[in-house]
């Protein structure tokens, strides 16, 4: 069973920075696309960030545009989420999801779409 190993969570200030990274534990495992979702207490899991592993395109959620940056390397088969200006609001557990089935026309942005998780990370953003 692959599992998804995800790091770089923790407490930050407004207006800090956090990169998440998130990779396959077994290297052989052939990542299609992977993406960010994210839970806040008493809400439910949203899309944050996808992107299609072979054209490298990418989608994020309207309330983090311009202040998050999805990346992946596909030599190490790992993604990224590269967080800036946080705010309160984005304090949340962070999960990286991945897929290896169809390749898609467009970066899934569903839940339902990809078939593997990670653990979540928690992020906290202090005011």
């Amino acid at each position: 069973q692959v599992q998804l190993v995800e790091s770089g969570g923790g407490l930050v200030q407004t207006g800090g920075s956090l990169t998440l990274s998130c990779a396959p534990s077994a290297r052989t495992f052939k990542v299609v696309a992977m993406g960010w979702f994210r839970q806040a207490p008493g809400k439910e899991r949203e899309f944050v960030a996808g992107v299609s592993w072979s054209g490298g395109s990418t989608v994020y959620a309207d309330s983090v545009k311009g202040r998050f940056a999805i990346s992946r390397d596909t030599a190490k088969n790992t993604v990224y989420l590269r967080m800036d200006s946080l705010k309160p609001e984005d304090t949340a557990i962070y999960y990286c999801a991945a897929d290896s089935g169809p390749v898609f026309f467009r970066v899934r942005t569903y839940s339902s779409e990809y078939d593997y998780w990670g653990q979540g990370t928690q992020v906290t953003v202090s005011s």
